[in-house]
């Protein structure tokens, strides 16, 4: 089940930037980040879905390049957003 309306209206007011903003690349980041999760617990359950398997590496391909270009134009952004969606270690 993709995610509700209501999901994605907290996601998007936990990382937006000012009141109307839903594209910046730390709210796709957000929202894909949820996705990633819900279809990660989906693989759980079912674990012969190759179908979504696909739509999940699209989704993480998706995710990686749009972390990329923040890295690369606004490194605080992206060293904040890594740390509150908890992608990396902290080492």
């Amino acid at each position: 089940m993709a995610l509700t309306t209501a999901d994605r209206a907290d996601v998007i007011k936990q990382f937006q930037r000012h009141e109307t903003d839903t594209g910046t690349p730390e709210v796709q980041i957000a929202l894909l980040t949820t996705r990633i999760q819900h279809l990660t617990e989906h693989f759980k359950v079912n674990k012969k879905d190759v179908h979504s398997r696909r739509g999940l590496q699209m989704l993480v391909n998706q995710r990686r390049k749009l972390l990329k270009y923040l890295k690369r134009k606004n490194l605080e952004s992206y060293q904040d957003v890594i740390k509150r969606l908890k992608l990396r270690d902290s080492n």
